[in-house]
């Protein structure tokens, strides 16, 4: 006869664990679709502008790279023109030296006392015999000088080869800083990319308002100091006096370019980084300022007051003074700011002011 015994019902202990296991299956489900929010827009721009500043600070370093491979190059190139000329010179004292050596050989085959004997006249041996003390002189006189000049050579040719070899390493060092700064960039543009074209917009007309306020507030800095010169200002005037000669006319210079963009280690006349807009626009006055912000903090007289800035003056930015630009007048400087951006006007306070540094 069949048994028809009952399946065997699972335990009590077993259906806890598997009504455990499943919910913590649940939650861990759960917890990994929130494990990585979208990142707010506010999240997004300040990481962005972090990753810009860095970006700027490498640019700063590749600049001073650069400026430094176009020295070397330029110092190679005089020391090998240098070295050819000086090999040119030495060949052709050689070639003097051997022209002596031969009159000598040709003169002095015979023992002196048997040219006496045979000569017709005693006096024209003894003038023969002058001139050959003086040949041999010049002779020692033209070997100090060869020795001297390879020694020279010797020396010019080692220094040409440490450039060289100074020169190759700085090409491999701008070109670790230009991925580094390439880098930086990618990320803050994928960064970008995670918001909506909306979000985007938003950001980029936010951008554009602050500076043409900025721009605004340094032209009633600017109508105020004129009013002022005139001797009607008014007491409530924005702070900044106008600047010198140079300093305005490298203010001028700069402020035509306005809208331009900024990109990394350009010098002008179309886009511009930081030190290069400063040092395009001074160039402009007459005036020649070192290519990188770091280099253009030792230029002029330093100025520890925002109070006591004039228009046209340098001013720096950041502990490492990796950002520079012009002061405005009104609280406001004018800059190429970042990766992204154009030359514009904004305020002084939205980065960590240094110093200031006044030049002509």
């Amino acid at each position: 006869m069949a048994s028809h015994r009952r399946p065997k019902q699972p335990g009590r202990a077993r259906v806890g664990a598997f009504t455990l296991t499943a919910a913590a299956a649940v939650a861990l489900t759960a917890q990994a679709a929130h494990a990585e929010p979208q990142p707010s827009k506010k999240d997004v721009k300040e990481k962005v502008d972090k990753l810009y500043e860095d970006a700027e600070g490498a640019t700063e370093k590749y600049n001073g790279a650069k400026e430094k491979q176009e020295k070397l190059q330029k110092q190679v190139e005089n020391l090998q023109s240098s070295v050819a000329r000086g090999q040119a010179q030495l060949n052709k004292m050689r070639n003097g030296l051997g022209s002596m050596a031969t009159a000598q050989y040709r003169t002095g085959g015979i023992d002196p006392s048997v040219q006496l004997f045979l000569s017709s006249s005693p006096d024209n041996y003894l003038d023969r015999a002058s001139a050959m003390d003086q040949l041999s002189g010049k002779q020692a006189e033209a070997l100090k000088k060869i020795q001297a000049k390879q020694r020279a050579l010797a020396q010019q040719r080692q220094e040409a080869g440490d450039k060289l070899k100074d020169l190759s390493e700085t090409r491999k060092e701008l070109g670790t800083k230009k991925k580094a700064i390439q880098g930086k960039l990618s990320k803050a543009r994928s960064l970008l990319n995670s918001l909506t074209a909306k979000e985007r917009e938003r950001l980029e007309a936010k951008q554009r308002k602050e500076a043409q306020e900025a721009a605004k507030k340094a032209e009633k800095a600017d109508s105020s100091k004129q009013q002022q010169s005139a001797g009607d200002a008014s007491s409530d005037a924005p702070s900044g006096k106008a600047g010198s000669g140079r300093a305005g006319s490298a203010f001028a210079a700069a402020k035509g370019k306005v809208g331009s963009p900024y990109v990394w280690g350009a010098t002008g006349p179309s886009s511009f980084d930081c030190s290069g807009l400063t040092s395009w626009a001074y160039k402009q006055a007459g005036v020649s300022l070192p290519r990188t912000s770091q280099a253009q903090a030792n230029a002029g007289t330093r100025i520890s007051s925002q109070g006591q800035l004039q228009v046209g003056d340098l001013v720096f930015f950041y502990n490492d003074l990796h950002h520079v630009g012009l002061y405005a007048g009104g609280g406001q400087i004018l800059h190429a700011p970042k990766p992204g951006a154009s030359v514009r006007f904004e305020s002084i306070n939205n980065m960590p002011f240094m110093f200031g540094a006044r030049v002509g």
